[in-house]
C-alpha cells in the first residue's frame, strides 16, 4: 500500500482515483476549499484523519475508516459507496451517508440531518445518532445498541432488525415493512402508522396514538406509557404488560393487557378480541 501520512490537502480531488492506499493523520481543509478528495477510489485504509471539506468519499469500494472526524462542514461525506467499515469515528454534516451498500458502523457518534437514505445491507452497532430524518427507504438493516434522537425516522424501510436500542423520535416506522424490534425503548408520537408486519418484542413504548392503520402488527410482552387511542384501524395481536391508556377501533386480532383505561369501539365490523387480565 502507498502510505500518505501527516499531510494537509485542500485542492480539488486531491486523491482522485487512488487504489491500495493508506492515509494516516491527514487533514482535508484549507483556503482552496476543494471538493471530492477521495472520489472513485478502492481499497483504502484511513486512520485518524480530519475531513472538513465536502464530498470526500463518493464511489469508494472497500475501505476501512477508523478514528476519523468528519466535521459539520464535511457535507455528504459517504455516497454511492460499497463495502465500507467505519469505527470509532465522528460523522457530522448533512447527508453523511446515502445510497451505500454493505456498510458497517461501530462505536461512532453521528450528527447528521437526512442520514442514511436509500441504503442497503447496513449494520450499525453501539452508535449514537442525532438526526432529523434518518434512514429513509432503506432495506436489509441491522441495529444493535443504537441510541438515537430524531424526528421522522425509518420511513418506508424494509427488512430491518433492531436490538437493545433507545429510540427517541417524533414518529418512526411509517409505511415500514418487515421490521422487528427487540428489547428496546421506543419513545415518540404516532409510532408505526401504516406499517406492515411490524413486530415489537419486550419493548417499552411511550407516546400518543401509537400503532394505527397497521397490518400484521405484533406486540409481545411490551409495556406502553401514554398510549392513548392505540391501534386505531389496525390488524393487531398484542400482549401488553401493565396498562394501555386507551384502545380505539382495532380492526381484527387480539389485544391482551393487565388493564385498559378506555375502550372505544365505533366500528361495528371489528373482530378484534380485547382481554384485560386484572381489574
Amino acid at each position: 500500500m502507498t502510505l500518505y501520512c501527516n499531510e494537509t490537502h485542500d485542492e480539488e480531488r486531491a486523491f482522485y482515483g487512488i487504489n491500495h492506499a493508506k492515509l494516516q493523520n491527514c487533514t482535508f481543509a484549507g483556503p482552496a476549499d476543494g471538493e471530492s478528495a477521495l472520489k472513485e477510489t478502492t481499497d483504502l485504509e484511513i486512520e485518524r484523519c480530519d475531513f472538513l471539506l465536502r464530498y470526500p468519499l463518493w464511489h469508494t469500494d472497500r475501505a476501512t475508516i477508523s478514528e476519523c472526524n468528519m466535521t459539520e462542514t464535511c457535507r455528504a461525506a459517504l455516497w454511492y459507496d460499497r463495502d465500507i467499515t467505519v469505527k470509532n469515528s465522528e460523522l457530522g454534516g448533512i447527508k453523511a451517508l446515502r445510497e451505500c451498500t454493505d456498510m458497517y458502523l461501530e462505536n461512532c457518534k453521528i450528527n447528521s440531518t437526512e442520514f442514511g437514505w436509500f441504503c442497503h445491507n447496513v449494520k450499525i452497532k453501539n452508535c449514537e445518532l442525532i438526526s432529523e430524518y434518518p434512514f429513509l427507504q432503506c432495506t436489509n438493516m441491522k441495529f444493535d445498541g443504537l441510541k438515537m434522537n430524531a424526528k421522522y425516522s425509518f420511513q418506508y424501510v424494509e427488512d430491518v432488525t433492531l436490538c437493545d436500542c433507545e429510540l427517541h423520535t417524533k414518529d418512526a416506522f411509517w409505511h415500514s415493512k418487515n421490521v422487528t424490534v427487540y428489547d428496546s425503548v421506543v419513545s415518540g408520537e404516532y409510532l408505526g402508522w401504516y406499517s406492515e408486519n411490524l413486530r415489537l418484542v419486550r419493548c417499552k413504548i411511550t407516546g400518543t396514538q401509537p400503532l394505527c392503520y397497521a397490518k400484521g402488527l405484533i406486540l409481545e410482552d411490551c409495556e406502553m406509557t401514554g398510549g392513548d387511542l392505540s391501534f386505531e384501524n389496525s390488524e393487531v395481536n398484542a400482549t401488553v404488560l401493565g396498562e394501555i391508556m386507551s384502545v380505539k377501533n382495532p380492526v381484527s386480532g387480539r389485544i391482551t393487557a393487565d388493564r385498559i383505561g378506555e375502550i372505544i369501539l365505533e366500528n361495528q365490523d371489528s373482530t378484534c378480541e380485547i382481554v384485560t387480565m386484572k381489574p
